[in-house]
């Protein structure tokens, strides 16, 4: 207990030989240390869970992730322990809310950022529901596409071929329609159009040979759609749109599987919205919530730092920094003293030494003559 103590005094920030002194304080940077630690460590989950997307696929996807995870986890570590450890306890708190304030703009920041990773873990359900549906509906809005392109492109042949079913649907009424007067005929039902007496006469004779005919040419036009048809299926063939299908429900989970980060964050944002154009406030209000719990733990080591009074833990190291302080400035004046003590003495050594200099030179100077 007593290494786990020192060790979140240590997350906090704190100067452990002086705060030792003081018992009273342990307790409440025993909380500050923890709440970063655990920032840390909900940035580090939170960061691996993103990277493993990322590297979804890869063959160390695992160990990238963990990786990255820990790099980012221990950069929030860092910036949170440094945003708390220099709070200036010894100034007015509005003065303390004022440096702190970039501080928890960041914080917020911060909070979003590591909130969405574990947001979408939290809603995966949701999630590969709202991607097959995504899915199935561009796979069909992309066939659709391609079929509108591929009958504007071919609109000739589609009109022929339209034009040779109404042909065909208009003779094949006008044949059931005779069909039936011809039965009126044989069997003598009066009509406006049979005579009424019964047996196959010369007017019943007339309309069969009629009706075959049209039957002959009836077949004539479905061979001949037929053939249009067989015509443009090729073509839809050698344009690879016979190749474009319905994901089927293997299909859509193979795709939602190795949906990246990016679909799954978009699937996250829209979550909230039927598909009638609704919102689902239930979803919304969880999402939002999720992301509120975040900045506000993410802020909480900058908030516990502001609320807090200034302690004896505060005053000690005030005391000492402005000890250091002085102690430093003291230096600096001892050591200006010194080098003007000094001035005179250097003058003579640099007279000295530059007359003995002079000496030589006229000395090999005369040996030379």
């Amino acid at each position: 207990m007593n290494a786990l103590k020192k060790f979140f005094w240590w997350c906090a920030g704190t100067h452990q030989d002086t705060l030792v002194n003081y018992p009273e304080e342990h307790n409440k940077y025993v909380s500050i240390g923890a709440t970063i630690f655990f920032t840390g460590l909900f940035a580090t989950l939170a960061g691996g869970y993103a990277m493993y997307f990322v590297f979804s696929g890869a063959q160390y996807a695992l160990l990238s992730s963990i990786f990255f995870g820990l790099i980012w986890g221990l950069a929030i570590f860092n910036l949170d322990r440094y945003i708390v450890l220099s709070l200036d306890k010894s100034k007015s708190s509005a003065k303390q809310l004022l440096q702190a304030l970039p501080r928890i703009i960041l914080a917020i920041i911060i909070g979003l950022v590591i909130s969405r990773p574990l947001e979408l873990k939290i809603f995966d359900k949701e999630i590969r529901e709202h991607l097959r549906t995504s899915y199935l509906q561009q796979q069909r809005a992309k066939i659709d596409t391609l079929n509108r392109t591929f009958e504007q492109k071919y609109s000739v042949e589609h009109g022929q071929l339209t034009t040779l079913k109404n042909q065909a649907d208009s003779l094949e009424l006008s044949i059931k329609n005779e069909r039936t007067q011809l039965n009126h005929e044989i069997f003598g039902t009066k009509t406006d159009q049979t005579s009424g007496v019964l047996g196959y006469g010369p007017y019943a004779k007339m309309k069969e040979q009629n009706l075959t005919k049209q039957e002959i040419y009836l077949d004539t036009l479905r061979s001949n759609i037929q053939g249009k048809e067989a015509q443009l299926l090729k073509r839809k063939e050698a344009e690879g749109l016979l190749d474009q299908k319905i994901l089927s429900s293997s299909s859509l989970d193979s795709a939602v599987n190795v949906a990246g980060f990016a679909d799954r964050n978009s699937a996250l944002g829209n979550l909230h919205q039927k598909e009638n154009g609704e919102v689902d406030k239930s979803i919304q209000y969880a999402v939002n919530f999720i992301a509120l719990l975040f900045i506000f733990f993410e802020c909480l080591p900058v908030l516990v730092k502001l609320m807090s009074d200034r302690d004896a833990y505060d005053h000690a190291i005030e005391a000492q920094k402005t000890i250091q302080h002085y102690e430093s400035e003291t230096h600096i004046v001892v050591e200006k003293k010194a080098i003007d003590k000094l001035e005179d003495y250097r003058t003579d050594a640099s007279i000295k030494r530059r007359m003995d200099k002079l000496t030589d030179d006229y000395h090999a100077s005369k040996n030379s003559h």
